[in-house]
């Protein structure tokens, strides 16, 4: 449905015909694509294979029939065809041409696009699902409120993701700790998911928005498969892509439960949300400039859990592949600066 709205967003040529259809109010139906399958539905019209232009596109919504439109919507393929999709698949739309449209759009793979000559509204069908598009400046204001959300919860994200650092050095990590700064990323992550479909639907209106977004999301993503990466129970059957698939798939209910969020670790039978956990490190030594991660890994195959590694040498540290002395004294101090800038904001 995003590849499908992206076709029909603001600054596109297919959104300037149509709203030049709404504007003339007229009706159309539109499907984008005109492979074999789509072919096989079609009776009747004309073979116009011609270039695309908004202009030619509301002229051809005089007519009754659909129009057929290349896949990439540079080219007018069919007009005022009949379509006969199979009228075993179910819809729930009333009128004929609405009911042709979410037919099609079930039956087909293809964006298929309704503009209602008496409601002056334009919906896109595809594969079942139908989204109506509704005035830009509703959705521009639906964005800036899920941008205010988003900034409170990054905050929140911040403060317990800072928490963590520091109970990190001082090795008094619990399972709850770990599952709050879970809890708080994916929530964060949902909200601007929400957000790329605002801007997805926004077009060249939403660029503000997607700058926006961007600089709230900085880092986030991979701050939240770190911590995962950190302390999740490594077996043959549990990887850190399914933790994260997990994680990703708890409904909205069960990741306000810190137990369910927890479970996705997999730690193990008798551990609850107050036993005491030990990073890795991973999540720290990425803090360390210019420290790639696969010499993160070596280090943390070497050492097993951060506080051995706080506690090398450089000489220790130097031994590891892919770690010289110039880096070892590099991850030797900057794991010091760490330390103290966490237990500092932690106690101040």
């Amino acid at each position: 449905m995003l590849a499908a709205l992206r076709l029909v967003a603001p600054g596109t040529q297919l959104r300037e015909g149509l709203d030049r259809i709404l504007q003339a109010r007229m009706g159309a139906l539109v499907v984008v694509g005109d492979g074999p399958e789509v072919l096989s539905v079609c009776s009747g019209g004309f073979l116009l294979d011609a270039e695309f232009t908004p202009q030619r596109l509301s002229e051809l919504a005089k007519m009754d029939g659909a129009i057929i439109l290349a896949a990439d919507t540079s080219r007018v393929a069919r007009a005022n065809v009949h379509l006969v999709p199979d009228p075993n698949v179910p819809t729930a739309e009333t009128g004929t041409r609405h009911r042709t449209a979410e037919r099609i759009g079930r039956q087909l793979d293809v964006p298929v696009i309704t503009v209602s000559e008496d409601m002056s509204v334009v919906a896109v069908h595809r594969r079942g699902e139908k989204h109506t598009l509704e005035p830009i400046p509703r959705v521009l204001a639906r964005a800036d409120q899920a941008l205010q959300i988003l900034e409170r919860y990054k905050a929140r994200l911040d403060s317990v993701s800072g928490s963590l650092s520091a109970l990190e050095v001082e090795d008094l990590v619990t399972v709850r700790d770990v599952a709050t700064v879970l809890q708080r990323a994916e929530m964060v992550r949902r909200i601007s998911e929400e957000i790329e479909g605002y801007v997805v639907e926004l077009g060249a209106d939403g660029r503000l928005v997607l700058l926006q977004l961007e600089e709230l999301m900085g880092g986030v993503e991979e701050d939240r498969r770190l911590v995962a990466k950190d302390y999740f129970r490594q077996a043959p059957d549990v990887e850190l892509q399914r933790v994260m698939d997990e994680l990703a798939d708890l409904d909205d209910e069960l990741l306000l439960d810190v137990h369910a969020v927890a479970g996705v670790l997999h730690l193990g039978p008798g551990i609850s949300v107050d036993s005491a956990l030990q990073p890795r490190g991973f999540r720290l030594l990425h803090k360390i400039p210019r420290l790639p991660e696969i010499v993160s890994d070596h280090v943390v195959a070497r050492f097993a859990n951060l506080q051995k590694i706080m506690r090398a040498g450089v000489a220790d540290l130097t031994e590891v592949e892919g770690v010289g002395d110039v880096r070892a004294r590099a991850i030797k101090e900057g794991l010091s600066r760490l330390a103290e800038s966490s237990i500092l904001e932690r106690y101040v």
